[in-house]
């Protein structure tokens, strides 16, 4: 397979203009314009002193060098070939078609498609994730004996960096990231054996990692055993890594505290592992900056606290009341009371976290019903589809519901911005704006208008862009009301891409 964008072997290019900068001889551009002509121009006509913190960071970001972790990609090799199934990998092999049933029963015979068409999908789903992991496994294959390597970094047109390698990369999931490490170990001391053990609460999770500092390290030194096993004996052992919410990066810290702790002084014991300080829900963060409002800043963690604040648990909780009440009420009057009799002891943080994280980038009704939808599949919690759809339904109308009674001040900004974006629209100019670090940003959305192409054996239409402004508007639709706002948040300052930062463990 040709996957031209490799990590590199050597420091990459500095950035110096708008396509000056990166790979050695791959064309290279510092931002993502996915063609949108504005924001080319944009980034172009932008003075190189201007735009001298985001070269800066985006170098910082591509000289950082990165190693794999060869006795991770080991478990992980073994674990493949053995079928997967096991840290999250998908299995290696198809869900078998049902056989037809030998009947004349039109029920059985439909249910019987549904089932085909259901396992199908399933099976389309598996060959994509197969073929994700085994790109990310061939690029830490070919990687895995060089001493180091490099990502260069561009930003999309909002300011978020991305490596410029889409496999294999540190923004990747938990298999990127346990197989990953940085290069140039530091030493412990210490600040970084303690923030090792927090880091491991951390990959843990399952309410682990909303203990205080001191509770997380002392949940590490009680697994203590538990962390030698899975260093020693990672698939013969008891595994308990594989409890872990993030396994391979628990596997990697294990193995990693193992050695330090064994090793004659742990203090000064070389680390590789890059330890993530994690957001709280970013999006809600941002609102409760831009509103001034304290109770939302100690729902997502701006005030200090001794315990994090866990603003997914609060809305849990607020679904979890919702349905309690609607499941005494009569299904005759109330349809709706089954549903909530079916899933009033499956609410839990993971069901209601991403239509939470993504709410306020203006999730649909739609998109949260898919989203509850995926987390009660992976739980079998309703083995029946057309029972499962309806839960769906209810849930999403239920989570959206408390949403909108927790955060009225950051809908009330939602909707204030999507204001702002509808009058800038109606005058056919683009939204755009310049972050605290420079950078120009002018929103892609435009107009969508068609384009006839004549040939001798039909006529074509496509699809294009216009140069008429689009503000794309998003429903946020409860039971009760319909909100509209932005697709995109505008107000995002972050030049780092994802919702953690990576830290060395020398503080």
């Amino acid at each position: 397979m040709v996957i031209p964008y490799m990590p590199m072997l050597v420091p990459p290019v500095n950035w110096t203009g708008y396509d000056k900068g990166g790979h050695l001889f791959l064309p290279s551009y510092v931002m993502r314009t996915h063609g949108v002509r504005q924001q080319r121009e944009a980034i172009k006509r932008a003075p190189r002193k201007q735009l001298e913190p985001i070269f800066e960071a985006l170098d910082t970001l591509g000289h950082t060098k990165w190693r794999i972790n060869k006795k991770v990609l080991s478990v992980v090799d073994r674990i493949w070939a053995s079928g997967g199934r096991l840290a999250d990998l998908v299995d290696r092999y198809d869900v078998p078609l049902p056989d037809k049933p030998d009947t004349d029963d039109e029920a059985k015979i439909k249910k019987w498609k549904w089932t085909v068409k259901s396992v199908q999908k399933e099976n389309r789903e598996r060959y994509s994730l197969r073929c994700d992991i085994e790109l990310k496994l061939a690029v830490a294959r070919k990687m895995k004996d060089e001493e180091g390597f490099y990502y260069p970094h561009n930003v999309d047109f909002r300011g978020r960096a991305y490596p410029m390698h889409p496999h294999l990369n540190h923004l990747g999931s938990d298999l990127c990231r346990g197989i990953l490490e940085f290069a140039d170990g530091r030493p412990l001391g210490k600040s970084g054996l303690r923030w090792l053990k927090i880091h491991l609460a951390n990959l843990y999770a399952g309410g682990v990692d909303k203990l205080s500092h001191e509770g997380r390290v002392a949940f590490s030194e009680n697994h203590f055993e538990d962390i030698f096993d899975s260093a020693n004996k990672p698939l013969e052992g008891r595994r308990w890594w594989l409890k872990a919410e993030d396994p391979l990066q628990c596997l990697a810290v294990c193995i990693t505290l193992t050695e330090a702790l064994k090793s004659p002084s742990p203090e000064t014991f070389i680390s590789h592992i890059p330890v993530h300080q994690d957001g709280s829900c970013n999006g809600l963060q941002h609102y409760a900056a831009l509103g001034r409002d304290k109770l939302g800043a100690v729902a997502v963690n701006l005030v200090a606290g001794e315990k994090p604040a866990d603003v997914y648990s609060g809305i849990a909780a607020r679904v979890s009341n919702i349905m309690h009440k609607d499941a005494q009420k009569d299904p005759a009057i109330f349809p709706d009371a089954l549903h909530a009799r079916t899933l009033v002891n499956e609410v839990d943080r993971k069901l209601v976290k991403q239509t939470v994280m993504t709410s306020v980038y203006g999730v649909t009704y739609i998109g949260a019903r898919e989203q509850i939808k995926r987390r009660l599949k992976e739980r079998n919690a309703i083995p029946d589809d057309t029972e499962l759809f309806g839960a769906s339904c209810y849930a999403a109308k239920v989570t959206l519901t408390a949403l909108e009674e927790m955060f009225q001040g950051a809908r009330g900004i939602m909707n204030w911005l999507g204001d702002c974006a509808k009058i800038i629209a109606s005058e056919n100019q683009p939204v755009r704006w310049s972050t605290p670090l420079g950078l120009p940003v002018v929103q892609p959305y435009r107009k969508l208008g068609s384009h006839i192409i004549k040939t001798s054996l039909q006529m074509l239409s496509l699809q294009r862009e216009t140069d008429k402004e689009f503000v794309i508007p998003v429903r946020w639709k409860t039971s009760h009301h319909a909100h509209w706002s932005l697709m995109r948040c505008p107000w995002s300052f972050q030049i780092f891409s994802s919702s953690y930062k990576l830290w060395g463990l020398a503080f």
